[in-house]
């Protein structure tokens, strides 16, 4: 078990973000979308339909420049998603920059400041258990349960085994991978695509805690008889945001850089088995009313990540067992898929932070390996460990695997696939959320639609409150859209046109439902869940 302690006494400093108002260059930037984002990531873009817009503009540098002319304010992130600036400084310092024109607002990752101006009165500063690795045995087992319980060894046997894909992994640091032997095959293959060390700006990332190393190792590690990662062919880059001397809201910021590198760089898939709920200042931390998918700075970065095309997969957390048991962000994301933690007999792991979220959404989304997975260590050492830190790269590199079988799927529809082969998915809860995926079971339902080779559509949000989106790739004069209850009753139909057609279902029961689209000479189908 690694501990690191944390002491805190006072903070004289205060951590903020300092909001823009607009991006005055914005024309220019969407008129030449390579000078903001790579071709790749431009291709996945086009691939499922996602138009560029101000979010992928840069932040205006002449902002950037004034504030920084600001005596006593230090920069310390920034972000163009949100078109703001993490910033330290005393109330005062800070507050003062709402007197230029261009800022729109602040907000203070001490909230009080933001309700009242005045500073908290809470003193109670105490020491912080940062723990991100749980149980470490040297275990020379093998891997091969991790990967069956999800029936992903048939995906490996179709030779889905995430090549063309690309994953960015948000972790602690990466000792070893540049190394040790169980990475050899990244190294040789040039799967290592790059990186960068956001705690340290520097290009060092094979550097600081072997949490990433590990979690890397579930995914792309490759030691026969051993350790056989859940995606050996895709490709990664590797993002140093979390810093294990301390905890503050400034790691949030950093894990949003981080993922709008990826975003830039083309990456597929982001994960995450970092968490944030409790810093060292007790005047930063959530509670469990902020975990409502898009009040945490990382969770609304994870959010825009979804939108931009990616999918982000984060580790619900390891609280479980705790007096706090729930997930803390971004896994509370809205568009995250969470993942949870399960033993080798699919049982679920008491460390496992559980849901829902506050706002009432199945969380976690799904659950993998958690206790006892099978790692490798910076040494080469193949040893196990447990933590939602690895049954969340196990389904990261799961779906890079499947992904790669439909790349003309759309990020949602691949989620929504997965979450529909879970075993628990007509009767999700608190602690397995929709359960174990069967990547078989997906794999057929995607090839039985054929939706890949006709007319791609995705459905959600699924469950379903109030009404469901069916959205197209495509438009077409004739579409037919089915529901139907679970005696096989139709009761409602419509003809859609349109990429999008909302359906209200306000009026229905909760319960299991199944739709039909009829499209030309193709029927699709599917299950929808109302809650």
């Amino acid at each position: 078990m690694i501990v690191l302690l944390i002491c805190t006494f006072g903070y004289s400093q205060e951590e903020a973000w300092i909001y823009f108002k607009d991006k005055p260059n914005s024309q220019y930037y969407l008129a030449n979308p390579l000078q903001m984002l790579s071709q790749r990531a431009l291709n996945r873009r086009a691939i499922q339909n996602i138009p560029l817009d101000l979010k992928d503009v840069p932040i205006h540098q002449p902002y950037i420049d004034q504030i920084s002319t600001i005596a006593g304010i230090t920069l310390k992130a920034s972000s163009k998603w949100m078109n703001c600036l993490h910033v330290r400084g005393t109330q005062a310092v800070i507050q003062s920059a709402r007197s230029l024109l261009f800022v729109d607002h602040i907000s203070f990752a001490n909230t009080t400041l933001n309700r009242n101006g005045k500073i908290s009165s809470s003193s109670n500063h105490s020491a912080l258990n940062k723990e991100l690795e749980t149980q470490v045995t040297y275990n020379y087992g093998t891997s091969a349960n991790q990967i069956q319980m999800l029936n992903g060894n048939y995906l490996h046997q179709q030779n889905y085994t995430g090549a063309e894909k690309v994953i960015a992994v948000l972790d602690a640091g990466f000792p070893g991978v540049d190394s040790a032997s169980p990475f050899q095959r990244l190294r040789t293959n040039n799967q290592i695509l790059g990186g960068y060390n956001f705690v340290d700006r520097s290009t060092d990332y094979y550097a600081m805690n072997s949490h990433g190393t590990q979690v890397l190792s579930t995914m792309g590690g490759y030691v026969e008889n051993q350790l056989i990662g859940t995606a050996p062919d895709a490709s990664y880059y590797l993002f140093v945001t979390e810093d294990t001397t301390s905890e503050t809201p400034l790691e949030e910021s950093l894990w949003v850089e981080a993922a709008e590198m990826a975003d830039k760089l083309g990456a597929d898939i982001i994960n995450s088995s970092l968490g944030y709920f409790h810093f060292n200042n007790p005047n930063h931390n959530y509670s469990y009313s902020n975990m409502d998918g898009n009040t945490a700075f990382s969770s609304r970065g994870a959010n825009i990540a979804f939108s931009r095309g990616m999918i982000v997969v984060v580790s619900a957390g390891n609280s479980g067992d705790t007096s706090n048991v729930n997930i803390g962000a971004p896994a509370d994301a809205t568009f995250a898929l969470t993942v949870g933690a399960v033993n080798a007999t699919r049982n679920y792991a008491s460390f496992s932070s559980i849901g829902p979220s506050y706002d009432g959404r199945v969380k976690p989304d799904v659950m993998a390996q958690g206790q006892f997975s099978v790692v490798a260590m910076p040494s080469g050492n193949i040893a196990s460990n447990s933590g939602t830190s690895f049954s969340g790269p196990i389904i990261a590199g799961m779906i890079a695997s499947f992904w790669q079988a439909f790349p003309n799927f759309t990020n949602a529809r691949i989620v929504q696939l997965v979450k529909e082969s879970s075993d628990r998915f007509t009767n999700p809860n608190a602690q397995y959320g929709y359960g174990i995926p069967n990547f078989q079971l997906a794999l057929n339902n995607a090839l039985e639609n054929n939706q890949y080779n006709s007319e791609g559509y995705t459905v959600y949000p699924n469950p379903v409150n109030m009404e469901v989106i069916f959205s197209f790739t495509s438009n077409k004069i004739s579409r037919e859209i089915s529901i139907y209850n679970s005696l096989g009753q139709e009761i409602l139909n419509c003809n859609a046109s349109n990429q999008l057609q909302l359906i209200s279902m306000q009026s229905c029961e909760n319960g299991l439902y199944f739709y039909k689209i009829a499209s030309g000479n193709d029927t699709f189908t599917g299950k929808l869940i109302k809650k």
